[in-house]
This record gives structure tokens, sequence and C-alpha cells, in this order.
């Protein structure tokens, strides 16, 4: 089967006009740092997930270690992760200098199981770190009794969640801080981004001097104008700090495509619908979810080969789709098959059966909202096909 038009791209960030004028006003205004664009996206944000503070940084990566950091976590603490999920997950952690105890997955919706957190809580454990794989929210009732009774700290990571609401409520606003990606390929793009939300000001406030090589006042404060030139630049180092901020020209296009955030939500909600109408009868596993329970961010479409109803292998599916020009992506791999963790930690092919079988059977299918329903049939199309002939 070819396909005579123009390559599926797996994903394509809506960025256009809109995005290059408001780079092009920052650009004119002399002021390219971090500064009051910073604050009015950091603003804007807030307002959208209704949380009480916002801090602007340059990647989820950073927001998750900034979050550890802030709480308290520290070496020979261990904080509680699913094992299926992207390395900077497990990169954070390290940093902090805590242990990762992974937890695996629930092979109905992929994401943690959280009926085996409290199997592995310690007098060592100090954390949870709940993601929320492809844009469905975890089980939070469960996560939030469990941080309770255990009196735990509970980091969101909302890379792929920018959009998910789990009973009505926005994902990230759950624990004590909710951390966000905006790299070029997430739902709401900055090119390079992310956000941390907080329940506490003094959280906030620490963080805020994290960020930022532990200072006590940013460029942007102390080039404001005052009666005394002193106190604009002189400045105190109060944490042992990272260069974690993010820029106005990046702010600038977030705030663009915050407001078309929902706009293309719709868009991707519908593909994501045509996707489970169309596979539902191929032999293969997908997320499954309560939509009166949680709001999907629609961020990934994940299928996973049903291993007891077909001999097909997940890789000649990519190298199917791919001939016929259909990008793919694999999201992800178990943290259990890399090499550096498996040397660090001795994980194996044991330690987590659940996501290793996810990681070596699943692929991505292509989803923005670029795309059109007839493109995703034709993609369905070819998913029954590679199912129903040899290869």
């Amino acid at each position: 089967m070819k396909r005579k038009n123009k390559p599926i791209t797996f994903g394509a960030p809506d960025v256009g006009y809109d995005e290059i004028n408001a780079v092009k006003k920052v650009i004119l205004s002399k002021w390219i740092g971090t500064g009051p664009i910073a604050r009015q996206f950091e603003k804007k944000f807030k307002s959208y997930k209704k949380a009480n503070y916002a801090l602007s940084v340059n990647s989820c990566t950073s927001a998750i270690h900034i979050s550890l950091l802030t709480l308290g976590i520290d070496h020979g603490d261990e904080v509680l992760v699913t094992s299926m999920t992207f390395s900077s997950t497990i990169n954070a952690i390290i940093h902090s200098g805590a242990k990762p105890i992974l937890i695996d997955i629930k092979p109905e919706t992929f994401n943690i199981d959280s009926e085996l957190l409290e199997k592995k809580i310690s007098k060592k454990t100090k954390g949870i770190l709940a993601v929320h794989l492809a844009g469905l929210p975890c089980d939070m009732s469960e996560i939030l009794k469990i941080k309770k009774k255990y009196k735990l700290n509970l980091i969101e990571d909302c890379a792929h969640a920018v959009e998910s609401k789990y009973k009505g409520k926005h994902a990230g606003t759950f624990g004590d801080a909710g951390c966000f990606s905006f790299y070029s390929t997430k739902n709401l793009t900055t090119g390079e981004g992310g956000m941390i939300l907080f329940k506490k000001k003094e959280l906030f406030e620490k963080a805020k001097i994290i960020s930022l090589h532990g200072l006590s006042k940013d460029a942007w404060k102390r080039s404001k104008k005052s009666k005394v030139v002193s106190k604009n630049f002189h400045y105190d180092v109060k944490e042992i700090g990272f260069k974690y901020n993010l820029t106005d020209i990046n702010a600038s296009i977030g705030l663009v495509q915050l407001e078309k955030l929902e706009k293309n939500h719709k868009k991707r909600q519908i593909l994501f619908n045509e996707y489970q109408k169309n596979l539902i009868k191929m032999p293969i596993f997908i997320q499954s979810f309560n939509k009166n329970i949680v709001r999907h961010g629609c961020h990934l479409f994940i299928l996973a080969l049903d291993k007891s109803k077909t001999k097909k292998n997940r890789d000649s599916l990519f190298t199917y789709l791919s001939s016929n020009k259909i990008g793919c992506g694999i999201n992800y791999r178990s943290v259990t098959d890399m090499s550096v963790f498996k040397k660090k930690f001795g994980w194996n092919n044991k330690t987590c059966v659940n996501s290793k079988y996810l990681g070596d059977n699943t692929i991505s299918l292509p989803l923005h909202p670029n795309m059109t329903k007839s493109q995703v049939k034709y993609i369905c199309k070819l998913v029954k096909n590679f199912f129903s002939e040899n290869f």
C-alpha cells in the first residue's frame, strides 16, 4: 500500500507568524534575557492551571531537579518513581543525591501502579514522583492517600500533561510541585523550556533563587531605577544555585502558545478518539481510562502489541509504517533497559516486568493538530494491513 501524498510527520508544533512577531517584539525591546515577559508567562500559566505559584525554567528536567532540592530531598533519601518514563526523570533524582526506587506500571494505563507503592516504602523514602505518561493522569486519589499516610513529598512530572485533569482538577496541582515541559515536541512549546507549580510560597521563593545561581536578585530587578544606586546592584548569593532560568524570548513564544492550547487540544482529542475507534479490534493494548474521571492530555497515542494475539513484532511495524512515510516514535523503553542504570542499580529484565514488556512492544503514532481525520484513518488502515498480511 503506497501513499501518493506527502509524508505524515510524527510531530509538528503549531507555530507561525504570531510566535515570530512575539519574538521580534522581545528582540526589539533590547531585553532578551529573563525579565518581564517570563514573569507574564508565569502569571498566565498559573491562571490557566488555577495554581498558587508558578516559576518558569529552561526544561522539565530542571523543574524536577529544583523541586527535589527545594523539598529538601538529599543524599541517602529514596524517591518512588515509575519504571516507564524518560531518563531525565531518573537523572534528576540521582542529581539530587537521592536514589530512585522503581515501581512497575499498571498494564491497563501504562502509569505507575499505585497499589505497589506501599510495598516499597522504607524509612529512607522521602517522596513520590508521579509521571502522567502520554497525558493520562495517574491514580491521584490513591497516591494522595499514601502521601498523607506516610507524610511524603509528591512531585508530578507533567511533561506530557499540560491540559490533563483528574476529577476536574488540573494535573500538576495535586502535589507539592508540578513540573512541565515546553520542549519543541510538546503541546505547548517554547522551543526549550519548562514550568514548576507550587502550593506554598516558601517553596516557590526558594526555587526561584536556586534556579538562577542562588542570587537574591536577577539582572532585570537590578536594572530597575532607584534613587539609591547601591540598592540596585548589590545582591547576595543565598543558595548553591543553578542556571535554569527561562528567557523572555522563549516566554514570548509560550504566551502565544498558551492562547491556542485549548483549541489545539480539542483537535488532538478528535484524532485520538479516531485512533481508538479504528483500532479497537486489533491485537494491541492502548491506555484504558474513564473519561468521566480523567481528561487525557492527548500528547501521545501509544499502542503496544499484544503478543498473546500476534506473532508480529513492534520493530517490524515501525519499519512498515516508516516505509509508507508515516512518522512514528517509541515512547519509551523501560528505564531498566538503560545500561548506565543497570550498572548503577543492578536493574534487569525482571525488575519491572510490565514496563519491560511495554517498552519492548510499544509504538507511538502521529498525533498533532495539523493532522486530519482522513490521515488518521489512513494510518489505521496501514496498521490493519500490517496485522493481516505476511511480511
